[in-house]
Order: C-alpha cells, then sequence, then structure tokens
C-alpha cells in the first residue's frame, strides 16, 4: 500500500467521483475495504481546510466523500502485539496535547478482524494515556459526553494512524466524524 496520512470513506455510488475529488490533495490509492481510500496529503492538518476551499469548487465531489480523517503520526505493524506496542508509543506524543484536558480515544478497524478489537484496544489506550498524564502531573479525564479532545486512531489492514482533535475542530470540521 502506498504512505498516507489521511483516511476517507466515499458515499454509496460515487466512488470514482470521491477518488477524482480527493486526487486534487495528493495521491490517492485504494484500500481494498469497501469506499475507503488513502491519501498523501502535503500538509494533514491542512488538508481540512483546502478541502472546504475545494468544496465550493465542486460540491458534487466534495458530497461524495463522507468522511476523512487526518493522522499526524502513522506506523505499520505485523501482528496484533506489534500493533499494541506502536500504538502505545505513538499515543505518548500526544500527551502534551491532552494535558489537563478530557479525551477519549476512538479506533476505527479495517483489517485484522478477530485478531485486534477496537474496543479493547480503545480502553487500554484510554487507561494508559490516564496513568502516564497522572504520572506526569498533568491529569486527563476519560470522557465520552464532551471530551475537550479525541484521540482518533484509524487502521487500514496492516498500517495505521494518529491524531488528536479538539472538541472546536470536530465542530469545526464536521468531515472528520471520530466519534
Amino acid at each position: 500500500m502506498t504512505r498516507w496520512n489521511v483516511v476517507a470513506t466515499i458515499r454509496e455510488g460515487d466512488f470514482i467521483r470521491g477518488r477524482r475529488f480527493l486526487g486534487r490533495f495528493g495521491p490517492v490509492a485504494e484500500t481494498g475495504f469497501y469506499n475507503v481510500l488513502v491519501l498523501l496529503a502535503q500538509d494533514p492538518r491542512m488538508f481540512l481546510d483546502e478541502f472546504e476551499e475545494a468544496r465550493h469548487e465542486d460540491p458534487e465531489g466534495a458530497a461524495s466523500v463522507v468522511r476523512a480523517i487526518p493522522l499526524t503520526v502513522t506506523f505499520t505493524f505485523q501482528s496484533a502485539e506489534e500493533f499494541e506496542e506502536r500504538a502505545k508509543e505513538a499515543a505518548t506524543s500526544f500527551l502534551t496535547a491532552l494535558a489537563n484536558r478530557s479525551f477519549h480515544v476512538r479506533m476505527r478497524r479495517r483489517g485484522f478482524r478477530r485478531k485486534i478489537s477496537g474496543m479493547a484496544e480503545e480502553q487500554s489506550l484510554d487507561g494508559m494515556l490516564k496513568q502516564a498524564l497522572a504520572d506526569a502531573g498533568t491529569p486527563g479525564v476519560v470522557d465520552f459526553t464532551d471530551p475537550d479532545a479525541i484521540l482518533a486512531l484509524e487502521t487500514v489492514g496492516t498500517e495505521a494512524g494518529m491524531a488528536v482533535w479538539t472538541r472546536e475542530e470536530i465542530v469545526r470540521y464536521p468531515l472528520l466524524r471520530v466519534d
């Protein structure tokens, strides 16, 4: 698979249009998962603003993309054990962003069915982050109702990515759909 830092879900029946629309932001690749594409955006954080600008030029193309989530840290894995190790390592890079805040982890898994449980991984990372934040003297609180931030974790086969999105960003960019 191609390197990527954005995972996008395309509306039913609009795969070609969605792929063409996303192509303006960087190289796009099929994933082997139904209506899921990956993209390598030059700047994953700027992708959402660029998407919003392009929506005015091509509203139908933009409407073909149901969900797109840029990721700022990516990694590969070959087993469930390696995934857990690398996910914990990647998640610790977000401790500063989660310090003294309410948060939770939300995982969308594609592949590794029956080998990786999204819910179990979310709970494990929530607990690990909460403990690491407390140990650093910047306690965080796991909150599913109205968190300050959400750590999004996406897997596509043997590749994964993460990013932290604040409450304000989630409201500003409905395309994220992290929860």
